[in-house]
């Protein structure tokens, strides 16, 4: 494989993979495309006369530096951050949610949760990676334990320490988009009458919204819990319902909420059994403007 024809096709191919395995360790698309760019330079830098599996060498690779801009950024990364809502996938809800589109059906297929990838954050970068390449991946633990530097068993049990974690915070949501819609548009429609109750039916008791607004709107930054204490809250944003525009966000129901042309804010809703339990916002205007870059809104 030393033409260079075969070579970019062959990458090509493993791409999509290697981004998807990129964005779940970072949360963000731009670092997962800086990992994806330097695994295409380093395979054509090394040596690879000892390859016999390309896609396993890719998606350690691949692993690897992300991995390591995780530990640096973990690193830098002031304690005071209470919160870090990754950045979201967002496109324009279909039209047709209940499907016919094998291209977006297969963009769902392949999306993972805002909310789980607000809970990946909380990881230490050993776990992320171990839960991230086997239980996502379907990598052996031994070929992870070759990456972390550790033995098999003791990856296994990052990668356990990981899953209840993940599965705690960011509980399975309803596989129907129609139904996810259903719950967010009852939502937004009585937060906007100001009916408590109507609010509280539709969230689950113990609903988690999680906000992260940045550096420059820090009152913004906020965990709360509850299914009172989060009515309260979306009562108190019920004014901001008519600007709130449908949209997928990580393939879910959500909406990006903007007025006047500037988008105050992305909101990822995690549905279960017809009711919400997870409520995702991304409310940093420095982010916001990147992420929604070709939002047609």
């Amino acid at each position: 494989m030393d033409h260079t024809g075969d070579l970019t096709a062959a990458f090509e191919l493993h791409r999509p993979r290697l981004r998807a395995i990129a964005y779940r360790i970072l949360g963000s698309s731009g670092d997962a495309d800086d990992a994806v760019q330097d695994t295409w330079l380093r395979l054509n830098r090394d040596d690879r006369s000892g390859v016999e599996d390309l896609g396993a060498w890719l998606t350690t690779v691949t692993a690897r530096v992300a991995l390591n801009q995780l530990r640096a950024r973990t690193a830098r990364r002031e304690s005071s951050i209470e919160l870090f809502v990754p950045d979201p996938s967002v496109q324009p809800w279909p039209e047709s949610p209940m499907g016919g589109d094998p291209e977006r059906e297969a963009v769902l297929a392949d999306s993972v949760g805002l909310a789980m990838l607000v809970v990946l954050e909380t990881l230490t970068p050993s776990e992320r990676i171990a839960f991230v390449l086997h239980d996502m991946f379907a990598v052996p633990f031994e070929e992870i334990a070759v990456l972390l530097e550790r033995s098999p068993a003791a990856v296994r049990q990052l990668a356990s320490r990981a899953r209840r974690r993940v599965h705690g915070g960011a509980p399975a949501a309803d596989p129907d988009l129609g139904r996810q819609r259903e719950a967010v548009d009852a939502f937004f429609r009585a937060a906007r009458a100001g009916d408590f109750r109507a609010v509280l039916q539709i969230l689950h008791p113990d609903v988690v919204l999680r906000s992260d607004g940045g550096a420059s709107r820090t009152a913004m930054t906020m965990t709360i819990r509850g299914g009172s204490t989060v009515a309260s809250q979306a009562l108190m944003f019920g004014p901001l319902s008519p600007f709130a525009t449908p949209a997928l966000v990580n393939g879910a129901a959500g909406v990006v909420v903007a007025r006047d042309g500037r988008p105050l804010s992305i909101m990822a809703f995690g549905v279960s059994g017809g009711r919400i339990g997870t409520i995702d916002v991304l409310a940093d205007p420095d982010r916001l403007a990147d992420v929604l870059r070709e939002w047609p809104g």
